[in-house]
C-alpha cells in the first residue's frame, strides 16, 4: 500500500467512474472534479485522523468500515447520484466536520482555491465523504491495513502496515498528511 493515498483511491477506483459520476452530476469537466476532489480531502482526512484519535473513535471507525455498505460507492458509481448516497454522505460529514457550517467554510476555502464555486463544492462535498468512506472501507478488507489498525487498538508494538495507513490520509499525495489539514478542522471541539 505504499504510495497509495486517498486521492488517488477516488480516483483510479472503477476506472475513474466515479469522478465521472461526481462530473455529471455537478456538470464539471472531469479535470474540475478532480480538482474539487483534491481540494475538499484534506479536511475529510482531518477529521477522519482527529476522530481516530479520540477514545474510541478508531473502534467507531473500524465499526462503520465493516458494517456499513460504504463500498457500493466505487463498486457501483451510479449511487453516488441517489438520495440515500447524498443522505449518507451528510452524515459522515456530520460525524467528521461536526457541523453544516465547518461544511459550509470547507467548501468556501476549497473554492477559493480551485475557483469553482462554493455552491458546486456544498453538492460535491457530500459524495466525496461518501467515496473516501467506500474507500477506506474496501482497504479495510486487505489484511495489511487491519493489522495496522489493530496495533493502533491493542497497543501492540507499531507495524510497518501502519506507514500505509498514513499514506492513506494523505490526502495529496505530497508525504505528509498533517499539511492537508485546514485549520478551522483542527479547531473544532
Amino acid at each position: 500500500m505504499a504510495g497509495t493515498n486517498l486521492f488517488d483511491m477516488l480516483t483510479q477506483a472503477s476506472g475513474g467512474a466515479a469522478v465521472q459520476q461526481v462530473s455529471k452530476q455537478t456538470g464539471l469537466a472531469p479535470d474540475q472534479t478532480q480538482m474539487a476532489i483534491k481540494a475538499l480531502l484534506p479536511a475529510i482526512a482531518a477529521g477522519l485522523q482527529r476522530n481516530v484519535g479520540q477514545k474510541g473513535g478508531l473502534e467507531s471507525l473500524l465499526g462503520a468500515l465493516q458494517n456499513g455498505q460504504h463500498a457500493q460507492y466505487l463498486d457501483q458509481p451510479d449511487s453516488l447520484s441517489r438520495p440515500e448516497a447524498i443522505a449518507d454522505g451528510n452524515a459522515i460529514l456530520s460525524h467528521l466536520l461536526g457541523s453544516k457550517d465547518t461544511s459550509r467554510a470547507v467548501a468556501g476555502q476549497a473554492a477559493q482555491k480551485t475557483g469553482i464555486s462554493s455552491d458546486v463544492l456544498k453538492m460535491v462535498l457530500p459524495m466525496v465523504a461518501s467515496m473516501a468512506m467506500a474507500s477506506l472501507s474496501k482497504q479495510a478488507k486487505k489484511p495489511d491495513v487491519m493489522s495496522a489498525f489493530a496495533g493502533m487498538l491493542g497497543g501492540a508494538q507499531p507495524q510497518p502496515a501502519q506507514a500505509g495507513l498514513g499514506g492513506l490520509l494523505d490526502a495529496d499525495g505530497d508525504g505528509s498528511p498533517m499539511d492537508d489539514i485546514f485549520q478551522m478542522v483542527m479547531s473544532r471541539n
